[in-house]
């Protein structure tokens, strides 16, 4: 078995192997520094004695030797003896909360009041998807020394503020949903469109927040909003067979075989979308989901309701006016009143570091005929990310250009 494979298994087990060393030893430091560990065993003995019948089993259980050794070691003597007994403590664990799930009270640990919003989603990203601090950088658009002292400074508050590992008491639930659904979010999109590494795609993480989403949504069947985050997430997961071709190249939304889509996926979707409609109170996830539902409600590209679709995104931009959905409006505007009014609004945009801004730039200049300027942004938008699958699309489009 090669490194690379290995790094796969590990990447797909790191949030549950955490989020064990979590609960059993209360300290974030410890739990990341001995899964790292254990990675590092697996790439010696793997490849000689072949890979364990259940890897997470073999990583979690060596990670945790790993993390008593390091307790030992920087231990005293009636420190190491406490240490030694957790191999057959029986004292029950400290109440959790609401749910018995090690990730989700990670998840909520991590969005505690108490942390910065960008270092709750950024320490979530490290310790439940595994994701390096580059790659959350490079989904955050800073430098990763900036990301780096983000996630030191909010480990170093869960610490000193004795932050408990527990999913919160029902009053104090709504305090860090937010929080929480904006991680299970990002850590999704993570999977769908991996920022880099050899895999465009990450069904390990798709499918860890839908799973998360599937929890919440028994944990808080009265919210909405995480009814809307399920919704969005099963229609959007629906056409990931169809998303990368043989060749491993992108496949955009207008090109996809719809007859491969999961079509069960897409029922169950339609029907929270129907949900969230008759309670009345929309938000930026249900909005999401309901500009989802109309795609995926068209039989082809030609018979998609744009104009559904720009309302849809007027709604969205007024709960969460960013740049990043006015560049989703701009798309739907370029098929309802042309690429050349799109642009317009794009280019006031400014997301200079943006790929998907690059890449919709290239597509309109492209369909007015402008092929320096599209060949330009092309090579831009090729620049600014490390998408196997989304690189060889760009660079495809791009030599299609007339000279």
């Amino acid at each position: 078995m090669t490194q690379a494979a290995i790094e796969r298994i590990y990447r797909e087990e790191y949030g549950r192997v955490v989020a064990s060393l979590v609960r059993r030893f209360g300290d974030i430091d410890i739990a990341e520094e001995a899964a790292g560990e254990a990675l590092l065993v697996a790439v010696e003995r793997w490849p000689v004695d072949g890979v364990p019948p259940n890897p997470g089993g073999w990583l979690t259980t060596t990670a945790g030797n790993r993390a008593i050794d390091r307790i030992r070691r920087e231990s005293h003597r009636d420190a190491k003896h406490q240490a030694a007994l957790m191999i057959h403590d029986d004292t029950p664990h400290e109440p959790t909360g609401l749910v018995e799930d090690d990730r989700l009270r990670l998840i909520f640990t991590c969005c505690h009041p108490a942390l910065a919003p960008e270092a709750r989603v950024a320490l979530t990203l490290r310790l439940l998807g595994g994701l390096t601090v580059g790659e959350i950088a490079q989904a955050f658009l800073v430098p990763e020394t900036t990301m780096a002292q983000r996630i030191t400074r909010a480990k170093k508050k869960i610490s000193t503020a004795n932050i408990p590992y527990r999913v919160p008491d029902a009053d104090d639930l709504t305090a860090r949903l937010g929080g929480v659904l904006a991680v299970v979010y990002l850590v999704f999109n993570e999977g769908y469109l991996a920022s880099s590494g050899q895999h465009s795609i990450r069904e390990d993480l798709t499918g860890e927040a839908i799973r998360l989403g599937r929890i919440l949504r028994e944990l808080l069947p009265g919210q909405p909003e995480v009814a809307g985050l399920l919704a969005l997430m099963l229609l959007i997961e629906a056409r990931r067979p169809t998303r990368v071709d043989a060749a491993g190249e992108l496949v955009p939304l207008r090109d996809q075989d719809r007859g491969g889509w999961d079509r069960e996926l897409i029922a169950e979707g339609h029907a929270l979308v129907r949900e969230c409609l008759q309670i009345g109170r929309p938000g930026q996830y249900q909005l999401m989901a309901a500009i989802n539902a109309v795609h995926t409600d068209a039989p082809d590209m030609s018979a998609t309701d744009w104009g559904q679709i720009a309302a849809l995104y007027d709604q969205l931009y007024a709960v969460a006016p960013t740049p990043v959905v006015a560049l989703n409006r701009a798309v739907a505007l370029a098929e309802l009143d042309g690429p050349e009014v799109a642009l317009a609004q794009v280019d006031g945009l400014g997301l200079t570091s943006y790929h998907a801004f690059h890449a919709t730039r290239a597509d309109l200049l492209r369909r007015l005929g402008r092929s320096a300027e599209a060949r330009a942004a092309y090579d831009a938008a090729i620049a600014a990310t490390e998408n196997p699958a989304e690189r060889a699309y760009l660079s495809r489009r791009r030599g299609s250009l007339a000279p």
